[in-house]
């Protein structure tokens, strides 16, 4: 039992700064992790004071892809968070299981990644120890983001080499390692590494020792996702870049931007893209009992012949100037035995004449392949949209890189200008440098007051601007689930890929009854004739309300809901019945405490004159039940 309250049932996982157990809040009779700090740190003061503050920070966090922290505090030597507890696995987990995955699955686990981070970013937290470690999925399918702001201390004081140590290395944006600079952008940085092994099966940066993944980190740029797997869509190789640029700022200045461009990027790709199956990826089983299901095959690469020594020679133009002796000497037939004079002459001539005819055949071809045969002509993609743009040009047997620019002519997302130009002769194995408008580089917030929120966060994107953070106030002049202003306000000029924030409306508030004591179909009854939708807690708790009546109900009698929200319930198991120890004999201090630390109220009963500090009595004998939450009175000896 630690700090009187949270018994501890077994232990999770322990690591370099702390051990977590999963425990019950005996005081609200629920299951959650137990965040206990080491001995060793606890006795050092300043780390303590910090892993407080920053524990309080968190706890201001509210967001269904955090972990939630529901209690700080201290017994004795030890120093504890108490935790949102998440039954399931770590991101880890998986892609140790599955080796890389579809696009589709790594997105469905980005995606909360990023809401995650992006209202910490708001609220001014930066994760700082992104890592797959710290996603925790649970059995139920839902993402949520662990230990925020809570690791930089110990990794700051971490020289170990060790596998462990290793892998946190492998997520550190370059400026960390650096300069040891931290906001958001080398969470961003994280993520973008993270998608990088969900999708290839293994980090971009490797290497047997922390020097060797700090030097790639500091001069390598992440190469694209596709280099490893082929078939990866151009949009997921640049997202990859985007979060990954060696230089702050290159990269999406924060999760929220990140998330909205990943969003995007989702839009743009098609079913068979999103469920490429990656050459890395392990067959997992079908679980419906079958055999386990096989990974698609990777397809067979084109195999271009290698040029052979004749045909790299002969690539040279000095060689085709004057050609060689030894190519001379080939094309030359082999002496025929001896003839007659006459005869000898003239096989001398046809040889001479087909010899002729091949060298000029030769350096006509070998022309014709310098100044023609190996080049190609750019494929016309202006104005076309990026994903038919980058397709149209690798059809053509051509590389393609993609830049981003400002145009007020061309739309957003659209190629505006080629490198080479259309028409221009490229090698047949060169790249085209596309540039894709982003729009304006000045546009207008756009006026969604009263606009349904689906169709608000179209309207801004449409514009080039990024969809922020939704918040949600009570309001009767705008309809449930329409945007009652922004923030920049309408008619405010920013750039593209600002995010703008919604204040998105819940309808006329209406008060919520109080329903604790009453029986289950009574309860719900009154909810649904205030216009609330009601939903019953799978577990019953113990209550001094009677079995099967309203123990609870969130939010209390006198919150306030929107019509149409959803007010939950728990049903009472009853009072729990607790059996009473016996205090008689023993010093006030002591029972007190033993009493409350089971869940007893405690009345001290004490004579009038010369009150000794011993029970001499309790108002339920030891040995039998009381209900849990009930008082129990003691009475102290007099000195008469």
């Amino acid at each position: 039992m630690l700090d009187g309250r949270y018994r501890v049932q077994a232990r999770i996982a322990a690591g370099g700064m702390a051990t977590v157990y999963r425990a019950v809040d005996t005081r609200l009779d629920r299951v959650l992790a137990l965040k206990v700090m080491h001995p060793g740190l606890a006795a050092d003061g300043e780390f303590v004071d910090r892993f407080i503050r920053e524990a309080k920070s968190v706890a201001r966090l509210s967001h269904p892809n955090v972990v939630g922290v529901f209690d700080q505090g201290t017994d004795g030597t030890y120093v504890y968070l108490a935790m949102e507890y998440v039954a399931g696995c770590t991101l880890r987990d998986v892609l140790r299981e599955r080796g890389a995955l579809q696009p589709r699955a790594a997105l469905d686990i980005l995606e909360p990644i990023l809401a995650a981070l992006g209202a910490a970013h708001r609220a001014g937290l930066v994760h700082r120890d992104m890592k797959p470690e710290n996603v925790l999925i649970g059995d139920d399918g839902r993402v949520k983001v662990a230990d925020f702001g809570l690791v930089r201390a110990v990794d700051t004081n971490t020289t170990s080499s060790t596998g462990s140590v290793l892998g946190t290395v492998s997520y550190l944006a370059p400026e960390q390692l650096e300069h040891g600079t931290a906001d958001a952008r080398v969470d961003v940085y994280a993520c973008g590494v993270v998608l990088y092994e969900m999708l290839t099966g293994s980090k971009p940066h490797t290497g047997g020792t922390v020097a060797q993944v700090l030097y790639q980190h500091l001069h390598e740029d992440v190469l694209p996702p596709s280099e490893r797997v082929p078939g990866t869509a151009p949009q997921l190789d640049e997202l990859v870049a985007l979060a990954t640029a060696r230089e702050p700022e290159q990269r999406a200045q924060d999760a929220v931007v990140l998330l909205s461009r990943a969003r995007a990027a989702r839009a743009e790709l098609t079913d068979e893209q999103l469920d490429l199956v990656p050459p890395q990826a392990k067959a997992v089983p079908a679980g419906d009992g079958s055999e386990p299901t096989d990974v698609i095959p990777r397809p067979a690469g084109v195999q271009l012949p290698l040029p052979g020594a004749d045909e790299a020679e002969l690539n040279r133009t000095s060689r085709l100037e004057v050609p060689p002796a030894e190519h001379t000497t080939r094309l030359r037939p082999a002496p025929a035995p001896a003839a007659p004079a006459g005869g000898l002459l003239q096989r001398r001539r046809l040889a001479t004449i087909v010899a002729a005819v091949l060298l000029v055949l030769g350096v006509g071809t070998g022309v014709w392949y310098i100044n023609s045969g190996q080049f190609t002509s750019v494929p016309a993609v202006l104005d076309m949209p990026q994903a038919k743009a980058v397709s149209t040009l690798r059809d053509a047997g051509l590389g393609v890189r993609v830049v981003r620019g400002f145009s007020s002519n061309v739309e957003r997302g659209h190629v505006m200008k080629t490198d080479p130009e259309t028409g221009k002769r490229i090698r047949g194995t060169g790249t085209v440098t596309i540039t894709v408008s982003r729009g304006p580089d000045i546009v207008a917030v756009p006026d969604l007051s009263g606009t349904p929120v689906a169709d608000a966060k179209r309207k801004l994107r449409d514009r080039g601007l990024v969809p922020g953070t939704v918040t949600r106030e009570f309001s009767t002049d705008v309809a449930k689930g329409s945007v009652i202003r922004t923030d920049p306000k309408a008619g405010v000029k920013r750039r593209p890929d600002t995010a703008v924030a919604l204040t998105v409306s819940r309808g006329a508030p209406v008060d919520v009854p109080g329903v604790v004591g009453s029986d289950r179909a009574d309860a719900e009854s009154t909810l649904r004739q205030a216009g609330f939708q009601v939903r019953f807690a799978e577990q019953p708790v113990f209550s001094p309300e009677d079995k099967g009546t309203v123990a609870r109900q969130t939010p209390a009698e006198g919150g306030r809901l929107g019509k149409g929200d959803t007010v939950t319930l728990t049903l009472s198991k009853g009072p729990e019945m607790i059996t009473v120890p016996d205090v008689t004999g023993k010093k006030v201090d002591d029972a007190k405490k033993e009493l409350t630390s089971l869940g007893f109220e405690v009345k001290v009963d004490k004579p009038w004159l010369f009150p000794q500090d011993e029970v001499d009595s309790q108002s339920v004998e030891g040995g039998q039940k009381a209900p849990k939450g009930g008082t129990i009175t003691i009475k102290l000896k007099g000195a008469l």
